[in-house]
């Protein structure tokens, strides 16, 4: 099995090891074919050195040959709800992680669309690592 994990990237490097975690945490049950940009040490730089027609290409790409895809939705980002639109336009079962922190809401352009299941979470240990554990089961 095949998994996008979709996450904000650009506006929101702070929560980097979060999802470095839940990456490692999908890894228990399927291929991450995002994984490579979970890693700790990768900077913005990188993004800079190639073009965003390359990154939406392979990213696009990435979704298209995935069997599912995990989405962080807790630091909104216009390219996860791209991501999260484009793999529910070919089927593509979509998750999405929402941390309930700062008493946030989740937008309502994923929790008013009922296609897609919302998971909360407020920990990132063993609560985090049961709702990703659900997913699967």
């Amino acid at each position: 099995m095949k998994v996008y994990f979709a996450w904000s990237i650009r506006g929101w490097r702070d929560d980097k090891e979060l999802y470095n975690l839940i990456i490692e945490y999908i890894s228990e049950y399927a291929e991450v074919v995002t994984e490579h940009i979970g890693e700790v040490t990768l900077s913005e730089m990188w993004e800079q050195e190639v073009t965003d027609e390359y990154i939406y290409t392979r990213d696009v790409n990435r979704i298209d040959k995935a069997d599912m895809v995990i989405a962080e939705v807790t630091n909104p980002s216009l390219w996860v709800w791209y991501e999260i639109w484009y793999a529910e336009s070919r089927w593509i079962p979509v998750y999405c992680l929402f941390r309930n922190k700062y008493n946030k809401r989740v937008s309502a352009m994923i929790s008013g669309n009922k296609k897609l299941k919302i998971m909360n979470y407020k920990t990132y240990g063993k609560e985090l690592k049961d709702l990703i554990w659900k997913i699967f089961k």
